[in-house]
């Protein structure tokens, strides 16, 4: 998730933003492991990362996710001057359902 550092410090900083990132993971069975930081040059980046073995099944949809993010960043250096189609599970994408979920919950 990409956030601007006065977003995130609205939302009570990274470490909390970090913390219920981890809990609702780790309340889907999900291995995690977690990164936070602020005051990048793109803002404040949380990630969260499943580090759990990827099941046989699924492999051809994350094989299917790659190539997609694969051709976006190669439609980014070779393609049309215009923005990469938003790709499943991309940062900008995941930062705006992430914003929704907090609008939605209302103060």
């Amino acid at each position: 998730m990409n956030l601007d550092d006065e977003e995130a410090v609205g939302l009570g900083g990274v470490e909390l933003i970090r913390a219920a990132m981890r809990k609702a993971a780790r309340q889907l069975g999900w291995k995690v492991t977690t990164i936070g930081m602020i005051g990048t040059r793109h803002g404040t980046m949380v990630v969260v990362q499943d580090v759990r073995e990827v099941p046989d099944e699924h492999n051809a949809v994350l094989t299917d996710a790659m190539n997609d993010r694969m051709r976006a960043a190669l439609h980014k250096v070779w393609g049309d001057a215009g923005p990469a189609p938003v790709q499943r599970g991309s940062v900008a994408l995941m930062t705006q359902e992430f914003r929704a979920a907090v609008a939605q919950a209302g103060p």
